[in-house]
C-alpha cells in the first residue's frame, strides 16, 4: 500500500511516546514506511568534534516515527486520507469529509 503523508503535512501521533503531540512532516521515507515530525521521537546522539560542530558534545534530534503511528490533520482533526482522479489529476481526500486537500 502506498503512503499518502508528504513533506510538509500535519500530523499527530497516534501511539507511542508521543501520543497526542502534533507537528509538521519534515521528512519522508517511502521505502521503510517512515516519516520524521518536526519535534517528536527526539533523541540524544553523541558527536564527536568536526569541521561544522567544533564543539562535539550530546545533540538532541527528531528520530524517524513509523508512519502507521501518525494520522493527518484536516481542520484539527485526525483523518484517514484516500486518492482519487477529480479533472484528470490524482488528489487526496480527507476520508472524514470528503474533502479535497490538493
Amino acid at each position: 500500500m502506498s503512503m499518502r503523508l508528504k513533506k510538509g503535512d500535519k500530523v499527530v501521533v497516534i501511539a507511542g511516546k508521543d501520543k497526542g503531540k502534533e507537528g509538521k512532516i519534515l521528512n519522508v521515507d517511502r521505502k521503510h514506511n517512515k516519516v520524521i515530525v518536526e519535534g517528536i521521537n527526539m533523541v540524544t546522539k553523541h558527536t564527536k568534534p568536526n569541521a561544522m560542530n567544533q564543539q562535539g558534545g550530546i545533540v538532541t534530534k527528531e528520530a524517524y516515527i513509523h508512519a502507521s503511528n501518525v494520522m493527518y490533520l484536516h481542520n484539527g482533526k485526525a483523518t484517514r486520507l484516500g486518492a482519487m482522479i477529480k479533472d484528470g489529476k490524482k488528489v487526496r481526500i480527507a476520508k472524514k469529509t470528503g474533502e479535497v486537500i490538493d
